[in-house]
């Protein structure tokens, strides 16, 4: 059995986002799982990022959040709550990520708790950079190993979000949290649950909708990740830009897809010629 964290953002616990939150802790429970939430709300996380995550500053005459994150993390002087949260994730085999999309967004308090909790050498700054390598990040990183879905709840119609809709590709409004926030520090990252229309879903409906996201939870170990391309696979040169002659045919997002017909790593001539000396 496997460790599961949920990071649950939602005001209000009667909610349809908190219905689900409390149907995937049953669901994993039964299953054998060990589960721990961390409802962010209900709890009253800090969500500004500030001087006063730091118990010590490092630089005293001009604030840097990136270089006290640096210097706290390194130092064991992180605020209790970070430090707590951050034992959560390396504890967890899997993330669910439970919120309202609002503004074409997460919560703000969720926005508050990557920003504080993915520290500067937990999340990123990792890794020795040289040549083509921009230190271990994209497929690689602290959170390696683990697993992560997004589980949301949308007012909007489901058309609004397609290829030609109005608010824009879904995929490409959570590009900066599936691939900014989860794959950069190294998880792989499951297609969201979404349901659409959440604030017209009525009692009759329920029922599917909670059947459809057990069927999700139950996969969330054997179903495919997103195709993401990771960095130091072989696709991206030295400026970390897409080498010519992948991505054909597509634009935007979609080019950072490992495409069909597409290896997943691409060598060049020095790694073919090391391998086939081994």
């Amino acid at each position: 059995m496997s460790n599961i964290l949920i990071v649950h953002a939602h005001p209000e616990p009667q909610s349809l986002t908190s219905a689900l939150k409390n149907l995937a802790v049953d669901t994993l429970m039964a299953q054998g799982h060990e589960v721990q939430v961390s409802d962010l709300y209900a709890s009253g996380w800090k969500a500004v990022a500030d001087r006063e995550d730091f118990m010590e500053t490092a630089l005293p005459d001009r604030f840097s959040y990136i270089a006290e994150s640096r210097h706290a993390f390194a130092s064991g002087t992180q605020s209790a709550d970070v430090a707590a949260e951050q034992h959560k994730l390396l504890w967890a085999d899997a993330v669910l990520f439970s919120f309202p999309m609002w503004w074409f967004g997460m919560p703000a308090i969720l926005k508050g708790w990557v920003d504080r909790v993915f520290a500067y050498g937990f999340a990123y700054g990792v890794g020795a950079h040289g040549g083509e390598r921009w230190g271990d990040r994209y497929g690689e990183g602290t959170l390696s190993g683990r697993r992560a879905m997004l589980a949301i709840t949308i007012g909007g119609r489901e058309p609004h979000y397609g290829e030609r809709g109005v608010n824009g590709r879904l995929d490409d409004l959570l590009w900066p949290i599936q691939h900014g926030m989860l794959y950069y520090p190294g998880m792989e990252v499951l297609p969201p649950f979404v349901i659409y229309q959440s604030d017209r879903l009525s009692e009759i409906e329920w029922p599917s909708v909670a059947e459809a996201y057990k069927r999700r939870i139950t996969g969330l170990f054997n179903d495919n990740p997103i195709a993401f391309r990771t960095q130091n696979g072989g696709h991206y040169d030295g400026q970390q830009v897409l080498k010519p002659g992948l991505g054909a045919g597509e634009n935007g997002t979609h080019i950072h897809l490992v495409q069909p017909g597409e290896p997943e790593e691409v060598l060049d001539s020095r790694a073919i010629r090391a391998r086939t000396a081994v």
